[in-house]
């Protein structure tokens, strides 16, 4: 393990340090007990949310482009025989 060796600003203009990572906006503790029996509180936690979010703001799927032609030649495409 190697601690850091230096500092730097970071976006708010304050100090900070490297590794630090980001705090989540839910915190849900992983209890040992839940993960022995095979539960995922943060997985089950996040679904949760989803749910609730899906009440207020809807989601629209966007229509499927349609395939790629991959039998064709490309436009410009010359036959040097």
């Amino acid at each position: 393990m190697v601690a850091p060796r230096g500092g730097f600003y970071n976006n708010d203009g304050e100090w900070d340090v490297e590794g630090k990572g980001i705090s989540p906006d839910i915190e849900v503790i992983q209890d040992p007990k839940s993960i022995v029996a095979g539960k995922d509180p943060q997985l089950e936690r996040a679904i949760q949310e989803t749910m609730e979010l899906l009440k207020t703001q809807e989601f629209i799927m966007k229509p499927e482009p349609p395939a790629p032609v991959r039998w064709k030649r490309p436009a410009g495409y010359e036959n040097e025989n």
